[in-house]
């Protein structure tokens, strides 16, 4: 049997917070901190060293981007240090240096298409076992500022499509249906997506984010 996942939430919203902490509890994880504001949480992430850590985006005292800055120190300081970002807005400049190295074990929800207790959960748990959990809407709002010629040139029309496809938060067979091909067609789309990239064996979670990412200028 596993130890429980030890979690640190960072959420100024008492309700929101109180709520958080609640659910994972239920589910078997152990908060270690639960903080309103930046300096306590990048206090918690030092001194409790937790395995991952839920962070709100704008925290107290500036309101800005207080937490996402404190998350990205963290992974800094200890690489591929699980974060799962919750915000109401897609932060790109920061979401985009949250994602660059490229390690995993990063989330990064929209908080009011958090659906269910369930597929948060999930996100949680894969987010701390190395895996991603990136919101479509995310994913689409960064494919936006990048620019992919010269990254993907060597993709052809069919791999380009299902790398959209991808970016748009895409399963497998969602982009075979959207496509009118087999599932097993798209796997292998994917498979030559992966290796013109030139993008590591990992969790396939974990390369469909790189892929999207190598439509970014970074």
């Amino acid at each position: 049997m596993r130890d429980p996942i030890r979690v640190v939430v960072a959420e100024d919203l008492f309700l929101i917070r109180d709520a958080l902490v609640r659910l994972l509890t239920e589910h078997g994880f152990t908060i270690v901190a639960a903080v309103d504001n930046a300096p306590s949480l990048r206090r918690a992430l030092a001194e409790d060293q937790p395995d991952i850590a839920i962070v709100d985006v704008r925290l107290p005292p500036s309101f800005t981007d207080e937490g996402l800055q404190a998350a990205i120190e963290a992974r800094r300081e200890r690489p591929g240090f699980p974060v799962l970002v919750l915000s109401q807005y897609v932060e790109q400049l920061y979401a985009r240096e949250l994602l660059a190295d490229g390690i995993g074990a990063v989330g990064y929800l929209l908080k009011d298409r958090v659906s269910n207790a369930e597929q948060f959960i999930s996100a949680v748990e894969s987010v701390a076992r190395g895996g991603t959990a990136m919101d479509p809407q995310v994913i689409a709002k960064l494919l936006t500022r990048g620019d992919a010629r010269g990254r993907t040139t060597d993709l052809s029309p069919r791999e380009r499509e299902v790398l959209s496809l991808i970016a748009s938060g895409r399963s497998n067979i969602a982009i075979a249906r959207r496509l009118t091909i087999s599932a097993s067609a798209v796997t292998k789309h994917i498979a030559a997506i992966f290796a013109k990239l030139h993008l590591p064996e990992c969790e396939d979670d974990n390369r469909r984010v790189l892929a999207v990412l190598a439509h970014l200028d970074h």
